[in-house]
């Protein structure tokens, strides 16, 4: 875990490329909820995550870009604010 000032943030997962979308293509760490804030880590808001997919103990996650800063995001960590609130949900 990582802290933004006074947010605590969890790692989201990695940037693997950009997909034909526009859309980031991150390998995550778990499961995550629609719509959340994505950050970089200089906590600067840089998208918000649209879906995760793929099996349950490897998912990725695609990230709808905010930010006109997408290759400098490519190969980096990328952050959601850790409040419990859509994190870890495992698909059904």
């Amino acid at each position: 875990m990582h802290a933004f000032g006074l947010h605590v943030v969890k790692k989201l997962g990695i940037v693997l490329h950009k997909a034909k979308s526009g859309n980031l293509v991150l390998k995550a760490t778990e499961f995550f909820k629609s719509s959340l804030t994505v950050y970089d880590d200089e906590g600067k808001k840089v998208g918000f995550v649209v879906e995760t997919f793929g099996p349950v103990n490897s998912p990725y996650v695609l990230v709808k870009p905010t930010t006109d800063r997408i290759h400098k995001l490519l190969g980096k960590t990328l952050y959601v604010k850790d409040d419990g609130e859509g994190i870890g949900r495992k698909r059904a």
